[in-house]
């Protein structure tokens, strides 16, 4: 029964092997037969009985083989490098979508370059942030700087628009920033997988200069990065809970989630969920409430920053 089972695990792994392989051979035609030869540079010949280009002007334009070409659009087992990949891309003159649909048909990631200059946190972004009235939030750029934030993230981890430069990056917080690490409870355990997400995340970004900037300023400031950086251990998520010591809330426990930004490579929406844990969600609606001036006018003293 069981080599049955695996028999027929096979089979299905086969048959979307298949159909994958086919849907590939489908949009390259698809691509291929919008075109026309003045599109690509090619002189239109007489008696063209082809809709579009030909195989062999697409073959030409990328540099590969017409057979080899006309077994992808067949659909045989033959796969591509992500250096053909990118090649017939260009040749067919594909969008970046496009291009990604294609690499996904061939089961390859699409090499994306990394992104250079400003981050720029779009409008609709910045108001579904705002509408997390309950659940502190903030939008990481690719370094870990923190690009937005809402109301109940200043709250709860103090006001960022008070830090300038590297100090508002998620890095530097956790072992640069004295205060912001008092927050955590299970520091050394959080600022060792940090730690490794952040090796992994940077990787793509070797070489570049705000990067190596901030990890000098780290390894200067910190005797733990110091001591765990050149380990290059690396790891892709982080525990699902955080525990908070708000010196004015006391300890809150929340699910930690990060999102990915469509069309904004390396860039995070991370959302603290309160849990039942220490009655969190009580203590932060608390915090969260406007502060009334006292009978004689006055008003209380704010909690103080926990960022400095």
């Amino acid at each position: 029964m069981m080599g049955f089972g695996l028999e027929s695990q096979a089979k299905q792994s086969q048959a979307k092997l298949n159909a994958r392989r086919r849907e590939f051979g489908s949009f390259l035609r698809s691509r291929r037969e919008r075109l026309v030869p003045a599109d690509v540079g090619l002189a239109d010949g007489f008696r063209r009985r082809t809709q579009g280009l030909r195989r062999e002007e697409v073959a030409l334009l990328a540099g590969i083989g017409t057979t080899w070409y006309t077994w992808l659009e067949q659909g045989r087992a033959v796969r591509a490098s992500a250096e053909v990949l990118s090649a017939i891309a260009a040749a067919l003159r594909l969008d970046q979508a496009e291009k990604r649909h294609l690499f996904v048909l061939n089961g390859q990631p699409l090499p994306d370059p990394p992104p250079a200059g400003p981050e720029q946190v779009e409008e609709p972004l910045r108001r579904m942030l705002e509408s997390l009235v309950g659940q502190p939030a903030y939008v990481l750029g690719r370094r870990w700087d923190v690009l937005a934030w809402n109301h109940a993230a200043k709250i709860l981890f103090g006001d960022y628009s008070r830090l300038q430069g590297d100090e508002r990056n998620i890095m530097h917080m956790v072992f640069a920033n004295k205060r912001h690490r008092s927050l955590l409870v299970d520091w050394n355990a959080l600022a060792v997988t940090s730690l490794a997400m952040f090796r992994a995340d940077s990787a793509r970004y070797a070489g570049d200069p705000d990067f190596e900037r901030l990890i000098e300023t780290l390894t200067r400031s910190s005797l733990e990065f110091r001591r765990w950086w050149p380990k290059h251990e690396v790891q892709r998520s982080l525990s699902s809970k955080k525990r908070i010591e708000h010196p004015v809330g006391g300890r809150m426990v929340f699910e930690y989630t990060s999102f990915s930004v469509t069309d904004h490579a390396d860039m995070k929406l991370v959302v603290y969920t309160p849990l039942d844990q220490e009655r969190t969600a009580e203590k932060l609606q608390r915090l969260l409430k406007p502060v009334r001036p006292n009978r004689l006018g006055s008003r209380p003293a704010p909690p103080p920053a926990s960022l400095r």
